[in-house]
């Protein structure tokens, strides 16, 4: 069995107990008791499922249990990664852009309406931070706008994967890159984008994506592309 490789015995108690986020599970002492490991072992464990994201613990709550989501794990994965080489960031990059290329017809074509007039109205929103007295980097909506088009997939290793590379691109501060010209045309890009998925034009839509990633360039991450942008204009056509 898969629990049976669990190298924790708070982990796997925790997987077999039928907990759902949000209940709260017994003390430290309780547990011990009941699987049988001193508290301090215990507290070594505990420590690691929050880190996973799993539990957390306060004074006036107890301990809760939150369920399961990959990203605290990936997340702290590839934190220590870019410590170590802030070069791996574009291997992640080259990552994402294979998922959000994957699984774009899929992701798309669940979108509501309501998820369509999100995304125009992410646009609006950074056009107007771009327009303002004092421009401001539009970033939030930056990260707002290609997870939103993937938000309706049921996979939560790609969500997952797809939330930390926002993570990493806040680490290394591309999120802090103001050329103006640049977010003009990054911004150009997704607002052709947004009226390609209203539009039901997926193809296009995939064109468009292709291009805009292509600007990653100019940030100084060198990709390589799943297939040419011409490919996909052609598709498009």
């Amino acid at each position: 069995m898969v629990t049976s490789r669990l190298d924790s015995e708070f982990l796997r108690y925790l997987v077999t107990q039928g907990w759902r986020p949000g209940d709260r599970l017994p003390s430290l002492e309780a547990i011990s008791a009941e699987i049988g490991i001193g508290v301090g072992k215990l507290r070594e464990q505990f420590e690691v499922a929050r880190m996973l994201g799993l539990v957390e613990a306060s004074p006036k709550r107890g301990i809760r249990y939150l369920g399961y989501e990959f990203l605290p794990a990936v997340r702290m994965g590839l934190l220590v990664g870019l410590a170590l080489d802030r070069s791996a960031f574009d291997a992640f990059s080259a990552l994402r852009i294979h998922l959000e290329t994957a699984f774009w017809d899929e992701a798309v074509t669940l979108l509501t309406d309501d998820d369509k007039a999100r995304l125009r109205d992410l646009v609006a929103q950074a056009y107007r931070k771009l327009n303002h007295g004092r421009i401001q980097i539009p970033h939030a909506e930056h990260k707002q706008f290609h997870l939103a088009i993937y938000r309706r997939l049921s996979n939560p290793f790609v969500l997952g994967l797809l939330e930390a590379y926002w993570d990493a691109y806040e680490a290394v501060e591309y999120n802090t890159y103001a050329d103006y010209g640049y977010l003009q045309e990054v911004w150009g890009y997704h607002e052709r984008i947004a009226e390609a998925i209203c539009a039901g034009d997926v193809a296009s839509g995939k064109a468009l994506l292709t291009q805009h990633m292509q600007l990653l360039d100019r940030l100084g991450v060198s990709h390589e592309f799943p297939v040419s942008v011409e490919q996909f204009q052609g598709e498009a056509v």
